[in-house]
């Protein structure tokens, strides 16, 4: 009986330990970042902000996580035509002033075929 009762002790602290040395899942990061052409500064906008949801949700399904959290997070303009633009947006190009959320971070500029592109940046945190 003693026998049985120092195993069951020693089975308990070895799974208490086993319990207390597994590390919590943390939550991690990565910036999205999606651009948009459309007609109207406000499409480009809308367009380029659903790509960066649809990217997040692609990124939470990848890494199996249960939920994800967006952050705005600041991004240059990202040109179509990067031949035409190697430098990137030019200052006369840029629209003022950038839509900010608490989700989105959207800079628009004038395009070179079409009348307005969007880039947004998040930062999407999931767990």
């Amino acid at each position: 009986m003693l026998q049985a009762l120092k195993m069951s002790v020693a089975v308990l602290g070895v799974g208490a330990f086993a319990v207390g040395t597994i590390a919590p899942a943390e939550a991690a990061c990565q910036l999205i970042k999606a651009t948009h052409s459309a007609g109207s500064k406000a499409e480009a906008a809308r367009s380029s902000q659903a790509l960066v949801l649809q990217s997040a949700a692609n990124l939470r399904r990848a890494k199996r996580w249960a939920y994800v959290t967006l952050y705005a997070y600041r991004v240059k303009g990202d040109p179509f035509w990067k031949a035409v633009r190697p430098a990137g947006v030019p200052r006369q190009a840029q629209l003022k002033p950038d839509i900010v959320t608490s989700r989105f971070y959207t800079t628009c500029f004038t395009g070179v075929v079409v009348p307005f592109v969007c880039t947004t940046g998040s930062s999407v945190c999931g767990q």
